[in-house]
């Protein structure tokens, strides 16, 4: 879902880098748009509000997705604390940083920093 989430966002700013150069252009400018894998000749007035319906459509698509990943997120993590699911590497990494934070203030000022 994020790869998904993520392609649709660059979608996205590709509508709008097109739609910005198109609100500058003629709008009786000829132009083409890539529909299904054909080249179809029209003006700019018929392709702006046809791009800027999809960038919409694309923006409702990508919020969708990430409410959906955060519910998701969410459910996971309720599951990995009602039965106790730890991921290898997770605790010893946690382990790690809590030891070095402790450390780093009983250690008189040792902060890794040579000087000469």
């Amino acid at each position: 879902m994020a790869t998904k989430a993520a392609e649709l966002e660059m979608e996205t700013n590709e509508h709008s880098l097109v739609i910005d150069a198109l609100r500058e252009a003629d709008p009786s400018r000829k132009c083409y748009r890539l529909i299904g894998g054909v080249l179809v000749e029209r003006t700019v007035q018929e392709v702006l509000p046809a791009l800027e319906s999809n960038k919409e459509q694309i923006s409702k698509i990508v919020e969708s997705l990430n409410t959906q990943m955060q519910a998701k997120r969410q459910e996971l993590n309720e599951y990995r604390e009602r039965f106790n699911i730890r991921i290898v590497g997770e605790e010893e990494a946690s382990n790690k940083a809590t030891e070095e934070r402790e450390g780093a203030g009983t250690k008189g000022g040792g902060t890794g920093v040579l000087v000469s």
